[in-house]
This record gives C-alpha cells, structure tokens and sequence, in this order.
C-alpha cells in the first residue's frame, strides 16, 4: 500500500500483528483500551495505533501519555522513535516543547506525562492514546476523554494499554462496569511468539524473580485482589522465622530506613543467595549518629567487614550540612576499624518493584524461600505481618501505625541492590513492546 489519495495518506509500514494486536486495531469503539501481561505488545500495539491515527486524521492534533515523564521519555517516546525510523517516517521532534510533526499527514503529536493531569486541559484532540493507565490517575483520563471533541477529526478515538494491577479504575471503568462505547481487548499469555523465539526461557527465568501471587499478574496477565490488603502477603512466621547465626567471615549487611522516630536499621548477611535477616536497632528519636553508636557497640568486632545500604535520600545534606551517609563515613573514620562500603542508589526503586522483589525473595513462585527472619527481629516481623495498603488504593497505609514500614523499606533497599532481577544477554534495558 502506499502513494496518496485527496483526503487520505496511505503508508507501508512492517508490522505481523498478533491475534490480540489484531483485535484491538480492528475495534472500532470510540474508547478502546488493550489489557494483557508483560511481552503481550502493548506498547507496539499503541504506537502504531498512534501512527495509523495520525494518518486517519491528518493535519488534526492527538497526544501520547505515560504516568511521569521518565516513563514517557524512556519507554514510550523511545519505541515511537524506532518504529517511526525503522520504517523511514518523515516527522520532526521539537524537544523543548515535546511535540511531534508529522510530515506527510501533518498531524501533530503532543507527549506529556499524566501526574500533573491539571495541565491537561487545554485545545482539543482528534485522538490520545495512554500508555500503562493503571499506574496513571482516573482524573488524567478524565481530562483527556472531555479533550476529544475535534470537530474536524476524521476518527475520535481515545485509546490505552495496560498491564493489570487488581481491581482499580480501569478495571472498573472497561471491564467489570464498562461506559458506553468503551471496548477492551485481554491479551493471552505466552501469545508473543516473537518474544519466545528471541528469548525462550523469559517467562521461566520470571519465575525466580516474581512471587507466585505477582507472576500470575504480570505473566498470566490475570486482575487479582492486590490492593487494600498486605504488603507482604507472602510472609508467614511459620516458615520464615528461624534461628540463624551470623558468619564471622561473612560481611555483615547493615540497612536503614532515616527517621528521627524511629530510627530503624536491619542487619542482615547473604547465604548462598538467601537474605537472612539477623537483628534489628530500633531507636526513638535518635541521631544518625546514635545509630551507629549502637551499630559499633553491637557489631564493631565483626571482622568480615561491613556493607551499608538505604534510602537514597541519605545522600541529601541535613540543616547541618552534613548528609546521613557522610555522616557515617565521619563516625568509622573516627571509631570504626573493620572496613565498611556504601552501596546506595542514586534513586530509589519504585515502591511496587521493591515490594514485588521482597515478596518473591518471600516466597518465589519456582519454590525455594529466599528470605529468612531471625526472631529477635521483632519489628520486622510485625512489618511483614503487618503493613497493609490503604482502602481501594496501591498506596501503602502509613498513618495507622506509624512505627510500621520502616524496617522492611529498610530490607527492602537491600534487597532491591543486591537480589533485583538481571535482564537476559542481549535483552534491552526497557519495557518490553
């Protein structure tokens, strides 16, 4: 197909959609959305359902989402680009005010990110198409859905993927009470034949790294009760707590959560890859300093060295100048003489990659527990058992009980630097299409 007509421009593009992919361009709803589980091709699916709708309606104005704008720049920008250039697609990108022109349709394409939703408003749409709505608010949707009124658009159309995240809005809004003229689309598991040719044990290598209730989500692509429930549903004291000794040749593993009231801290050691959880200081309002004070009376004769991890947000200075971790570095200078390393990210992970990871190091779903608590630990037990989300959200309720979370986010940052999962050879550091 190609060449032109009077009212239309017609394109080649390379593309072997799957079933699913097929469904959902077919669906000629006004709103239409496409549900499925990672490597479903979601996000191919919305960039050439961006293309196509840039072509239906051309010279008219659509715009591209994600929840923030990392996530825009990074992942959904970046497979337009490819696509867009792999197929030799005439356009120009103004990077200061993040739109793009396409130049045989001259159809724009504006991209903004959805957290700030109020800076939606704004000219009208002949399309938008969102990319994983279940991480973006409803009101950023609703903003968008009352931007659709092109009186010249040739085709309306508002359009969004998504992995499943329990039962939420979106849920709700396309699949348990669907509006009117709104269709979806549920991807099959395992459908991406293209994935499993390139890289055949993907979704086995996932089983190690997700735990069992989060595998069924994300790889079977499944709507689960996630939400206003426990964090950590796959701690059970049953199987998790146990009496465990601390390796003298083994470095001991010292990670904080920097609170004032309480500041919490969890000692931990790596066995043969499993996590085991040794002891806990626990500490009402105290200094980072008076933190280590208690870490050095406790542990400062362990001769295996010691590594800290935490909050990324120690890096930043205090109204005394000085950041928590250079605090640290300040105190064993000064009193410390077994060797200690830092291992802190610059960013911390998101809340729900962090929490996925502990809860698979809880209870993978290949089998073996990964993460052991020794009883002594008894703040951090009361977290495992403990911290819920709040009602009908994915935020975690940290207003009840205000001595909670901060001992497994404390773990958590542990875990997530030494145990988060590694991409395949050859796999792009991205999300997958």
């Amino acid at each position: 197909m190609g060449g032109t007509g009077r009212d239309k421009i017609f394109r080649q593009i390379a593309y072997s959609p799957l079933p699913s992919q097929k469904l959902f361009h077919k669906s000629a709803a006004r709103i239409k959305g496409f549900s499925g589980p990672i490597g479903s091709g979601k996000s191919q699916a919305l960039c050439h359902e961006a293309i196509r709708l840039t072509y239906l309606n051309p010279g008219r104005t659509g715009l591209i989402g994600a929840p923030t704008y990392p996530m825009l720049r990074d992942t959904t920008q970046q497979a337009l680009f490819e696509l867009l250039n792999s197929n030799g697609i005439p356009y120009e990108y103004a990077k200061a005010e993040n739109i793009l022109q396409m130049k045989d349709s001259r159809s724009r394409i504006l991209f903004r990110p959805l957290d700030e939703f109020e800076r939606l408003r704004g000219t009208n749409l002949a399309w938008f198409g969102l990319d994983e709505l279940t991480y973006a608010p409803e009101a950023a949707w609703l903003r968008l859905e009352g931007r659709l009124r092109d009186p010249k658009a040739k085709r309306l159309c508002g359009f969004a993927v998504w992995t499943p995240k329990g039962y939420d809005w979106v849920h709700r809004r396309f699949i348990s009470d669907p509006k009117p003229g709104y269709d979806v689309i549920q991807a099959k598991p395992f459908e991406n034949r293209f994935l499993l040719d390139e890289i055949p044990d993907f979704y086995e290598r996932l089983k190690g790294s997700y735990d069992e209730k989060f595998y069924q989500q994300e790889v079977l692509g499944q709507y689960l009760h996630m939400r206003g429930g426990l964090v950590y549903h796959a701690f059970d004291r049953a199987d998790h707590v146990a009496d465990l000794k601390v390796d003298p040749n083994l470095p001991l593993l010292w990670a904080l959560d920097f609170n004032v009231d309480p500041m919490s801290s969890v000692v931990a050691q790596i066995h043969r890859g499993k996590i085991w959880a040794l002891d806990e200081i626990v500490l009402r309002h105290a200094s980072t300093d008076e933190a280590c004070a208690r870490f050095q009376a406790s542990f400062g004769g362990h001769a295996g060295g010691i590594v800290v991890y935490g909050d990324a947000s120690g890096n930043s200075p205090q109204t005394t100048g000085n950041s928590d971790y250079q605090i640290m570095r300040d105190f064993f200078r000064a009193n410390g003489r077994v060797p200690i390393m830092f291992r802190v990210p610059k960013v911390n992970p998101h809340v729900r990659d962090r929490v996925n990871l502990m809860n698979a190091k809880l209870r993978p779903a290949s089998g073996e527990i990964q993460l052991l608590v020794h009883p002594r630990c008894k703040e951090l037990i009361k977290d495992f058992e403990q911290v819920a989300y709040k009602e009908d959200t994915n935020l975690i309720d940290k207003e009840r009980d205000r001595s909670r979370t901060h001992l497994s986010d404390a773990l958590g940052y542990l875990a997530w630097q030494e145990c988060r999962p590694v991409a395949p050879i050859g796999y792009q550091p991205q999300r997958l299409l």
